[in-house]
This record gives structure tokens, C-alpha cells and sequence, in this order.
């Protein structure tokens, strides 16, 4: 069962798109992906849990966080074959350990965790919260964005992950992310 959750070994680099709801992860993965004529994995919560909201009128609970990490494990395993040199992932398993501490008062469960801090990525991109913040079916936390994205920080930097903060427009972060990458892959 713990197989699902385990990130294939691959000899590319791995990026992994992080930080709070709306600041962006998604369009940067898109750039990215074009950038480096590669894949990026989409965000699998998303998917899972509009579907969810859609079907049910419910939102995320602890018992989806499983199945949400997952699917996003297969996901990154299928496409990181089909990748070229660089995997993009609009996520990762630490971003759902995150989400699942902030939401139920700190738990996570303990088969996530264990996977969130087994699996490796070569950089995290942090993104921060200077663009605007979009509503949707799921995003809930407009005012509490500065809190979260401290929170993500703190993260990465208690487990001694590898990371730089975006910011500014779409153009200045898509090229300092390109630069931070190349380094890695000239490496």
C-alpha cells in the first residue's frame, strides 16, 4: 500500500511549485513546462476536489488527504517518464502536509508525512503573495495569506529544503525560476 505514495527514482530535475492558494503555481508550471519543452504535473487536489464540490456540495476532509496524495504520486511517477531533463510539479506532498496541518489543527496523517519528507526534490519555488487573489469553488483563506505563506517558508526551511521566494509579475518570475534552473542543470 505505502508503494503509492513513494516517488520514483528518475534522472531528471525536479521542481516543485509551492506556497499558498492563488499566488500562481499553476500558471508558472504552464511557463515552465513550454520553457524547458517538458511536462508539469498539474495539481491533483484540485481536480479531486472540484469534482468533489461539484458532486457533493462538500469540501476537502481529512480522509481525502490519502487518496489526494495518491493520486498526485501517480500522477508525478507517469508523467517524471515522460519527462525531458526538467519535471515541473505544480505540487508535492509537503504542500498537502501543509494544507492538512492548517486545516485539522495540526494533524497529518502519519503515512503523508512520512512520504512528504521521504520524497526529494532538486528546488522548491516559494510564491509569494503579491499578485491578487483569485475566488473560486475552493479557495477559501483570502485573509489569511501572509500566514500561510509564512507557513510554507517555515516548512522548507525545518526540513533543509532547497528553495527560492518568486515574486513580482508573471515575467520576473518565470525568469528568475529559469535562471535558479538552469544553474541546477548545468550542473
Amino acid at each position: 500500500m505505502e508503494e503509492k505514495f513513494r516517488q520514483q527514482p528518475a534522472d531528471i530535475v525536479k521542481i516543485v511549485l509551492f506556497g499558498p492558494e492563488s499566488t500562481g503555481k499553476t500558471t508558472l508550471s504552464e511557463q515552465l513546462a513550454r520553457h524547458y519543452h517538458s511536462v508539469w504535473v498539474p495539481e491533483y487536489a484540485r481536480e479531486y476536489l472540484q469534482d468533489k464540490w461539484n458532486n457533493e456540495r462538500k469540501t476537502c476532509e481529512p480522509e481525502d488527504l490519502l487518496p489526494i496524495a495518491e493520486g498526485q504520486m501517480l500522477l508525478e511517477n507517469d508523467l517524471a517518464k515522460k519527462a525531458s531533463k526538467v519535471l515541473i510539479c505544480d505540487t508535492d506532498l509537503l504542500e498537502t502536509k501543509v494544507y492538512s496541518e492548517a486545516y485539522y489543527l495540526g494533524y497529518c496523517d502519519p503515512l503523508l508525512e512520512k512520504y512528504a519528507l521521504e520524497n526529494q526534490y532538486d528546488l522548491y519555488l516559494l510564491t509569494y503573495i503579491d499578485i491578487p487573489w483569485e475566488k473560486d469553488d475552493l479557495r477559501d483563506k483570502p485573509n489569511e495569506r501572509e500566514r500561510m505563506f509564512l507557513y510554507f517558508k517555515d516548512t522548507l526551511e525545518k526540513y533543509n529544503r532547497k528553495f527560492i521566494i518568486l515574486k513580482g509579475d508573471k515575467k520576473t518570475r518565470l525568469k528568475t525560476a529559469v535562471e535558479h534552473i538552469d544553474n541546477l542543470l548545468e550542473k
